[in-house]
């Protein structure tokens, strides 16, 4: 006997018994924010420096004479294994500092002999004759002298392009004052001084160079390398006193005003028919200025020709004593300048600062500037930018500055008064509209950045900020 399955149940959609939201958002006018911007970011530097009116487009930095030796980075080429400087490179030298007959250079760069060396290997011993000059062309050397008490003591760590030797070329009766041990395995390049004079005797217009070279040396310096003041102290009687006066730099740096720009596009029908509740002209202009600002920041960095990090001195460039920031190395920083305002460190480097502070149990103060609460180091405030630039390596830099005229530090520069000005600086000149009904707006501005003395600004390189400690 067959019994019937029971009917299936039906259901039916529950009747909708008011107005829905989706329809009533058709007669309702929706709260709304204004256009957000994930580019925008603390803008730390520009808050920070002191603005100075260039009045004429071009700042004029005047200095004492200094008598100026090579002291810049040498730069390679790698042709796969084989490593060559680039004979241009080699008027980084002290002896060769604005000598540019390519011929000779190249003559020179032919004569170094690459040398592979690897970690912990003595590259050079103290004590034993001088008689070659060591390009770095990569990794890291640590330079070491006997300290007082019988150890050996770290005086400096030197890194890619730099070098260690430039007196071997000259003084025959030169010695190595410290050793020098590969922190890490490397390749160097070595000129001798047999090579060096051989080429020396087939080029007249390098021995006229070298001589004069010599000459300079045998002036009286300071220890940052200006021409001295004579003077005399704690004399008695009628000391027959020196005559002195200040001599100043015949051809100073000089800094033209550097340019953004872009052009702002706005259709009429939106400028008309869609300025509630928010002006579109303006929110399109606050954007852009948004961005250009940003632009702003990162040339002041990174710009090659008055950005801070190509921009700083070479002997104001430290290796790390490790790798990671460690409270020593933002020491070394500090110590090697007066009056220093501010760190300046990209957000992750900041993040592996706290890492090694947090591993020695150190734990920074913080301080409030300008409404916000930042880490600080021996009382000087470490600010994020996010210009900073961090290698595929996971290695970025720090930099510490000394700000304002006054104090002979970094400055920034602009010129306000401009026509449709803006903002200080800024300025948005109508352009008119074209046979589309598109208004434009030529948005522009105007800066550079100058650092007075060489001391204003120092940079910790090669900083790793990937490792983790233990």
């Amino acid at each position: 006997m067959t019994v019937d399955s029971a009917p299936e149940a039906r259901t039916e959609p529950p009747r909708q018994s008011s107005l829905g939201t989706a329809a009533a958002r058709n007669l309702s006018t929706t709260t709304k924010s204004a256009p957000q911007m994930q580019e925008i970011s603390s803008r730390w530097l520009l808050r920070m420096l002191p603005w100075v009116e260039t009045t004429g487009g071009t700042y004029r930095v005047n200095r004492r004479l200094t008598y100026t030796v090579g002291d810049g980075s040498v730069e390679f080429v790698q042709d796969g294994s084989r490593v060559r400087v680039i004979p241009r490179e080699l008027g980084e030298l002290a002896p060769l500092r604005g000598f540019d007959d390519v011929d000779v250079l190249t003559a020179l760069a032919d004569r170094c002999v690459q040398r592979d060396f690897r970690a912990g290997e003595t590259l050079v011993e103290r004590g034993t004759p001088a008689d070659r000059l060591h390009l770095i062309a990569h990794g890291r050397v640590g330079q070491l002298a006997e300290g007082e008490f019988g150890a050996d003591v770290t005086l400096d760590v030197l890194a890619d392009g730099d070098r260690f030797g430039d007196e071997a070329l000259l003084d025959e009766d030169a010695q190595w004052q410290q050793t020098a041990v590969a922190e890490t395995s490397g390749t160097l390049l070595t000129l001798s001084r047999a090579d060096f004079a051989s080429v020396l005797a087939g080029a007249p217009g390098l021995r006229d160079h070298v001589d004069a070279f010599r000459s300079r040396s045998r002036q009286r310096q300071n220890h940052r390398g200006e021409a001295e003041i004579a003077m005399s102290a704690g004399h008695h009687g009628e000391h027959h006193l020196p005559g002195a006066f200040v001599d100043y730099e015949a051809r100073p740096r000089e800094y033209e005003l550097s340019v953004a720009q872009t052009i702002l596009r706005v259709h009429t029908r939106v400028a008309d028919l869609y300025n509630q509740p928010m002006n579109q002209t303006e929110e399109q202009l606050r954007l852009t200025i948004e961005a250009l600002r940003e632009r702003q920041e990162h040339e002041l960095i990174n710009n090659r020709e008055f950005g801070l990090l190509h921009n700083a001195d070479f002997k104001q460039r430290i290796q790390t004593h490790a790798g990671p920031p460690t409270p020593d190395d933002l020491d070394s920083l500090l110590t090697r300048r007066r009056g220093s305002k501010f760190y300046l460190a990209h957000p992750r480097t900041i993040a592996a600062i706290g890492r090694e502070f947090n591993a020695r149990g150190l734990y920074p103060e913080n301080t409030e500037l300008h409404g916000e609460q930042v880490m600080t180091w021996r009382g000087v405030p470490i600010l994020p930018c996010d210009k900073i630039p961090v290698t595929k390596e996971r290695t970025s830099s720090i930099l510490i500055m000394r700000t304002g005229e006054e104090d002979q530090g970094v400055i920034g520069l602009r010129q306000t008064g401009l026509p449709d000005e803006y903002e200080p600086g800024l300025s948005v000149r109508f352009m008119g509209v074209d046979e589309k009904a598109i208004t434009s707006y030529l948005v522009s501005t105007y800066y550079s950045a100058a650092i007075l003395v060489p001391d204003a600004v120092g940079v910790l390189e090669n900083v790793q900020i990937s490792r983790w400690p233990r």
